[in-house]
């Protein structure tokens, strides 16, 4: 099906009002640049297989990470529990000290963030070029649900510009 409207003839606002109605699992996604660890916060991620076991992920064009990610060829997604907002905000910022008094440790090789709803280790297959992203298709090699001690951790979501949890409904 052809689209009859020019692609530019949604306004940058209407379309970043329009998705803030999406809510949306937060996640860092992290790498390592030889001894440093680099991430960046992610509200653009995906299953999208599960035989091959794959995800996704959408990076800016501009980002250090990115760099990074295609000469490693790998990354690590820690999707965020609910209470780990302020973590997300510390790695939306722009700058390279983002792991400045984080506590992570390595996990096949990546940076893992503690406390996480879940934790995965990804090798990319390919880079689609996206607008002004690039998206990551990537086989997983290692899964991990997180826990706490109550059971399992609420994930941290994104909507309408502020960080939250989802809630089941009552059934």
């Amino acid at each position: 099906m052809t689209s009859t409207h020019a692609p530019d003839s949604v306004t940058f606002q209407a379309f970043r009002d329009a998705m803030a109605t999406v809510a949306s699992p937060v996640a860092v996604v992290t790498a390592m640049d030889g001894h440093r660890p680099h991430g960046t916060t992610v509200s653009a991620f995906a299953s999208l297989s599960l035989t091959p076991p794959m995800v996704l992920t959408s990076l800016d064009n501009r980002s250090q990470l990115l760099t990074i990610i295609r000469r490693t060829g790998r990354f690590g997604l820690n999707i965020l529990g609910a209470h780990q907002a302020d973590l997300a905000g510390a790695f939306a910022r722009s700058g390279p000290d983002k792991f400045d008094g984080v506590t992570w440790s390595p996990s096949q090789e990546l940076p893992r963030l503690p406390g996480s709803a879940a934790w995965i280790a990804a090798e990319v297959d390919d880079y689609v070029s996206a607008g002004d992203h690039t998206v990551l298709l990537a086989h997983v090699h290692a899964a991990e649900q997180g826990k706490d001690d109550l059971g399992i951790l609420r994930p941290l979501t994104y909507h309408h510009r502020s960080f939250g949890t989802h809630t089941p409904l009552a059934s």
